[in-house]
């Protein structure tokens, strides 16, 4: 009994010491190989940041335009055009007018009209400076990216250029900050448009305009007597006197200017009103004078179009003989230059009576027809060889058939007309009158 015992108590702690063993075998972690840690996923590759937008659009699209208000000591003052596309400039012309208005500064210049080299000593031409000056603000595509070296704006940034470019880009920041204006509705160029006779008080009234990107930019309103003085002018150098002998409120040119200002201002030679049949006006401030020969050959000179550039100097011209003919008379001959064109002609003479010889005639007493069994009066015949020049703008372009100086040029002039045209040369070659 004892033996079965103890060998149970032996197998129970042999079975114990197996279930032990097992279950600390159990517990036991089981070492592993170490597991590599994943490697860390490659960065992708950098995406490259957008590059910026490239900008489109720095201006509007449109024409931009902008003028001076005034002219200037000079007699001009000038106006920018820019064109915009894509939002970039891609074209300026800078160009002045004349307070006589008339042809712009750029066609005077390309003409030979101005000749700031040959006169002022200039490394180039006015326009071709101007080209330049042009050139740089289209580089820059800012008016502002400009420095003066000096309070007239004369500029070292741009080669080849000596005249002062201030105006030009003043107007060019002034017309983009004003924004797009389009074109007007006229056709850039000069126009000219004159009264058919002389009335009353012996001045043949005439408009010449400047219209510049579509719009009417410069007026001169002025008028030409039988000597050839042109009004403005004269009245300027104190040889009218509105004020002394009139008692006008002011000078005659300075009323017209505010009649030239005003067409200016409204555009249209037809927007304005008249508060009596002589043509005044209330519709602006300063001008009592009639205005209407201004507004009406306005709208002729529109209607008409641009007037082609002409070879003569402007201004009023004159010309006499030196005494009295056998026949009495003394000829002299007056003309008007406007545009380079010959576009007024008064050829008559004058008597020891002082009288007009056309004058005269169309009163009667000269008579050719009657006595002399012309075929039409003196004065008309001269008005036919007046318009004869008109029309060949050029005083050798005529043919005589005797040595009378008789010719078959002219329909209906069977007068002698050489010594006519010897005037006119005579006058041409006198230069403009000055004041």
């Amino acid at each position: 009994m004892k033996k079965r015992n103890v060998a149970f108590l032996v197998l129970a702690i042999a079975l114990a010491l197996f279930v032990v063993s097992g279950c600390a075998k159990k517990a036991e972690p089981v070492a592993q190989a170490p597991v590599a840690a994943p490697a860390p996923a490659a960065a992708p590759a950098p995406v490259p940041a957008p590059a910026p937008a490239t900008v489109s659009s720095t201006y509007a699209d449109g024409v931009y335009f902008a003028m001076d208000e005034a002219f200037g000591s000079s007699g001009w003052k000038y106006g920018v055009t820019i064109v915009v596309k894509g939002g970039k400039i891609t074209d300026v012309d800078w160009n002045g007018l004349n307070v006589n208005a008339g042809f712009d500064k750029k066609t005077i210049d390309m003409a030979g009209k101005y000749n700031m080299v040959k006169f002022g000593g200039a490394q180039a031409e006015w326009y071709q400076q101007a080209e330049k000056a042009e050139a740089h603000l289209i580089k820059t595509q800012d008016p502002t990216k400009i420095t003066y070296k000096d309070a007239a704006g004369h500029t070292d940034d741009i080669a080849g250029v000596s005249i002062h470019v201030v105006e030009m880009f003043s107007l060019a920041e002034k017309a983009l900050a004003a924004g797009p204006v389009g074109i007007g509705p006229y056709k850039d160029g000069a126009y000219f448009a004159m009264a058919d006779e002389y009335p009353s008080s012996g001045w043949k009234e005439y408009v010449s305009l400047n219209v510049m990107n579509g719009r009417i930019a410069a007026v001169n309103w002025s008028a030409v007597n039988k000597n050839g003085d042109d009004k403005k002018p004269y009245d300027k150098a104190g040889k009218y006197n509105m004020v002394k002998f009139g008692g006008a409120q002011a000078e005659w040119y300075q009323q017209a200017e505010k009649a030239e200002a005003h067409l200016i201002k409204i555009q249209d030679p037809k927007k304005i009103t008249y508060k009596d049949d002589q043509g005044h006006t209330d519709d602006f401030a300063g001008a009592s004078i009639h205005v209407d020969v201004l507004f009406n050959l306005a709208q002729e000179a529109l209607a008409a179009g641009p007037v082609e550039l002409g070879p003569y100097t402007d201004g009023g011209y004159y010309a006499s003989e030196d005494a009295f003919g056998s026949s009495g008379w003394k000829g002299f001959v007056s003309l008007l230059v406007k545009d380079g064109n010959i576009v007024n002609v008064y050829w008559s003479a004058v008597n020891e009576a002082g009288d007009d010889k056309k004058a005269f005639d169309m009163a009667g007493k000269y008579n050719m027809v009657k006595f002399g069994g012309a075929q039409a009066e003196w004065y008309q015949q001269a008005a036919a060889v007046e318009s004869h020049l008109l029309a060949t703008q050029d005083p050798k372009k005529i043919s005589y058939k005797d040595a009378n100086g008789h010719t078959d040029d002219i329909a209906g002039a069977t007068i002698h007309v050489n010594d006519f045209y010897a005037l006119v040369e005579k006058a041409l070659a006198a230069g403009a009158k000055k004041y």
